[in-house]
C-alpha cells in the first residue's frame, strides 16, 4: 500500500513524499520525481528535480527522518536538466558521489548533451498544454546550465550496486544514449526514469506511457528499451514522471505500446 504525506516547500509548490515499500519513497517535485532508499540511517538518492527542486530535494530528506549527511551516494538515470538538476546543487554542496553508467556519466559531466531544446518545443508548440508545461519548465530553471562534474560512470548494468536499496542498473538507451533504470530487487520496484513514465505535463493521458517523441535522442531505441523492463520482476513503478503505479513491468510496458506522437 502507498502511503503519502505533503510537504510544502517555500516558493514551488507542494512536494508529496510517498512510500511505496520499505524505506523506499518517491518523492513528487514541482513536476518530476526522485526516489529516496533507506536502509537504516544510510540513504541512495535517485535524479534529484529541477534546479528550482534543490530545496525540495533536501526537505524531502528531513521528511523521512534523514539529513543529507547520510546520503551515501545519487544515482542518475539520465542527465536531463530536470532529473540533476536539483542534484547538482545538492551534490556541490554536500560532497555526495553521483553515479550513473559510463555513458550517462560523460553526459552529466557535460562532454555532449542530448536534450530537447527551444526549437524542439516551438516545433511543437501547436500541440496541446506543451506551452504551458515549457513555461513552468523555464521557471524550474530548465534554461539554466547544469554539469556534475564528478560524475562516476561505474553502474554497471545487471551488476547490483553496493548501496542501500541495493540497485541494480538497467541501461534503457533511447531517451538518451545512457538512460539506465534501477530495479530495487528487496523493495520489488522498478525505477524506470523517463523510459516509463505514468504522466507528463504535455498530455492528460494517464498510465504507464512513454513521454512524448520529441524529448526522446533517439525514439526507435526508446521504444525498443521497453523489453528491457518488461522481463524484470517487480510490483510497483517509480516513474520519472507521475504517480506510482502498481503492476509489474510487463503489465506496465503492454499498456505503453504503441504509436507515440
Amino acid at each position: 500500500m502507498v502511503s503519502t504525506r505533503n510537504e510544502h516547500v517555500g516558493g514551488h509548490g507542494a512536494m508529496r513524499v510517498e512510500t511505496v515499500g520499505d524505506g523506499v519513497h518517491l518523492v513528487r517535485g514541482m513536476a518530476v520525481n526522485w526516489v529516496l532508499v533507506a536502509d537504516g540511517d544510510a540513504v541512495t538518492v535517485i535524479d534529484g528535480g529541477y534546479p528550482g527542486d534543490a530545496d525540495a530535494l533536501e526537505t524531502s530528506l528531513a521528511a523521512i527522518g534523514r539529513a543529507p549527511a547520510d546520503v551515501v551516494a545519487a544515482l542518475v538515470t539520465h542527465a536531463h536538466v530536470d532529473h540533476v538538476g536539483g542534484l547538482a546543487r545538492f551534490a556541490a554542496r554536500h560532497g555526495t558521489p553521483v553515479r550513473t553508467g559510463p555513458t550517462e556519466a560523460r553526459h552529466t559531466r557535460r562532454e555532449f548533451l542530448e536534450q530537447a531544446g527551444p526549437s524542439d518545443v516551438a516545433r511543437n508548440a501547436w500541440r496541446p498544454r506543451v506551452l504551458a508545461w515549457a513555461v513552468h519548465a523555464a521557471r524550474a530553471g530548465a534554461l539554466r546550465a547544469v554539469c556534475i562534474p564528478d560524475a562516476a560512470g561505474d553502474a554497471v548494468p545487471g551488476v547490483p550496486l553496493d548501496l542501500p536499496g541495493r540497485p541494480v542498473p538497467v541501461a534503457t538507451p533511447g531517451h538518451t544514449s545512457g538512460h539506465t533504470a534501477y530495479l530495487l530487487p528487496g523493495a520489488g520496484a522498478l525505477v524506470s526514469g523517463d523510459a516509463l513514465v505514468t504522466g507528463h505535463p504535455t498530455t492528460a493521458r494517464t498510465g504507464p506511457q512513454r513521454l512524448r517523441a520529441f524529448f526522446d535522442h533517439d525514439t526507435v531505441r526508446a521504444d525498443a528499451a521497453l523489453d528491457a523492463l518488461a522481463g524484470l520482476d517487480a510490483g510497483v513503478l517509480l516513474p520519472g514522471h507521475g504517480p506510482p503505479w502498481p503492476g509489474t513491468p510487463a503489465e506496465a510496458v503492454a499498456l505503453a505500446s504503441g504509436p507515440r506522437s
